[in-house]
């Protein structure tokens, strides 16, 4: 059984516990799949919404053809019908570069971002990559705080990274293949339960 599946599995289990749906009432369990195309046009006002420089439509297609290619993974998160965050990794020799975690606005604060980057994190460590890698704005430190859960330490500042403007902050998560990783990746799986 995948860690999806798992948390699929205990999230419909907690909705059922917690309160009995009622007949037609909307899902509110997180789901978690592969991007596909047909998900661009819902993460568009997502990306616009958070990025002083959002990619573009193209961008999110260009990255596509790479996860078909082998070199890129990216997920969304869904409740019912509405697309909530999104995330990707990608592949460089032995590491996973972590290249976006994003949430609406809206659904913040639920631990939506929490959930796509341990999707991400397993993924990294199924493929066999050795460390993880990513940048986050030097000001965003719910951003921080979440990478370093995760065991991403800073490793280096790149100056005016955003938009010409904002520093970035370098993180890196070393021993992905470690049992401590999983073992870390374990414990973050049953502290949302």
């Amino acid at each position: 059984m995948s860690i999806l599946d798992r948390f699929i599995r205990s999230k419909a289990q907690e909705t059922r516990d917690s309160t009995q749906s009622i007949e037609g009432e909307e899902s509110q369990e997180l789901v978690i799949v592969p991007m596909r195309r047909a998900h661009i046009r819902k993460i568009m006002p997502i990306e616009q919404q958070i990025y002083p420089r959002p990619w573009t439509a193209q961008v999110f297609v260009e990255e596509l053809e790479q996860v078909r290619a082998g070199r890129r993974h990216y997920l969304v998160g869904t409740i019912g019908e509405e697309l909530v965050g999104y995330g990707g990794l990608l592949y460089v020799d032995s590491d996973a570069h972590v290249t976006n975690v994003a949430v609406h606005p809206m659904w913040r604060s639920r631990g939506i971002a929490t959930e796509l980057l341990l999707d991400l994190a397993w993924e990294a460590n199924r493929r066999g990559c050795e460390a993880m890698t990513l940048e986050v704005r030097h000001t965003n430190i719910a951003a921080q705080q979440l990478y370093r859960r995760f065991g991403f330490v800073p490793a280096g500042v790149r100056k005016k990274y955003y938009e010409n403007r904002d520093d970035a902050i370098v993180m890196w998560c070393a021993g992905v293949q470690q049992p401590e990783f999983v073992e870390l990746l374990r414990k973050i799986e049953l502290s949302r339960m």
